[in-house]
């Protein structure tokens, strides 16, 4: 079971590369939602990707080059806070099992310690609380594989969510089902990728929920493709800017 810090003054931010190519908002957003919590929130331009797509396609040496360059971008102790279960789950756990044995291992861990996905940050280190000042609506979620099976931040993105008076949370069939994108995996077998998250749309869309939230952008980039292929008016956002939304009123 993970020890919880007390909330820290400064944390960095670690945008990852899909909301800062695809949805830069997103990432103002959760920046945002953690200074309502009274903490100054540093961002290093230089930061690129966390090493995943190496890592899974089994390049360990080149994921080992990419992790130390990440790693040295963040030097003073404060929490780093990524916006992706699939990105924090790679930082906080396989970057310690790429440096296993390594003259660098000790190090890695204690840098790997001080990662956290935002969802669960927001709940469990800052202990916040939202005001829901948007009209009543409705909303399901998804969640990446990434992000419940690594990270188990599912339920701190749903204990979110239920603070939020005016939302109704919507629970799609097979909810825990992979959306089919799973990184390099729907470049490498397209078919199967396309006919999971065609799968996985039939199930958001039987909800009748208004909006479709997400923690993680690789899963949001692959449903609104197939959304936008089917013609269908719903379009996934990250759960970030949906939470800033309602706390402004917005929506």
């Amino acid at each position: 079971m993970r020890i919880y810090p007390a909330k820290p003054e400064k944390v960095y931010f670690y945008s990852t590369c899909l909301v800062d190519l695809f949805d830069p908002e997103a990432g103002l957003s959760a920046m945002a939602l953690l200074k309502q919590q009274g903490i100054d929130v540093i961002y290093i331009e230089k930061q690129t990707c966390c090493g995943q797509p190496a890592y899974t396609s089994g390049y360990d040496d080149e994921a080992r080059d990419i992790a130390q360059h990440q790693m040295a971008l963040f030097p003073q102790p404060y929490p780093v806070i990524v916006l992706s279960g699939s990105c924090g789950g790679m930082m906080h756990q396989h970057y310690q099992r790429l440096f296993k044995d390594h003259p660098l291992e000790s190090e890695v861990k204690a840098f790997c310690d001080r990662v956290f996905e935002l969802t669960e940050f927001l709940v469990n280190v800052c202990h916040a609380r939202f005001k829901d000042n948007g009209k009543p609506t409705s909303v399901v979620m998804h969640t990446s594989c990434s992000a419940r099976r690594e990270m188990n931040v599912h339920i701190s993105a749903t204990q979110l969510i239920s603070q939020l008076d005016n939302v109704e949370l919507k629970i799609q069939d097979y909810e825990s089902d992979c959306c089919g994108f799973g990184g390099t995996f729907a470049v490498r077998h397209p078919q199967i990728s396309q006919a999971m998250v065609e799968d996985k749309v039939a199930h958001l869309l039987s909800t009748g929920a208004e909006y479709l939230v997400s923690a993680d952008w690789g899963c949001l980039l692959n449903i609104n493709g197939s959304l936008q292929y089917q013609e269908q008016p719903l379009q996934g956002r990250h759960l970030a800017t949906f939470l800033l939304e309602r706390t402004q009123g917005a929506l």
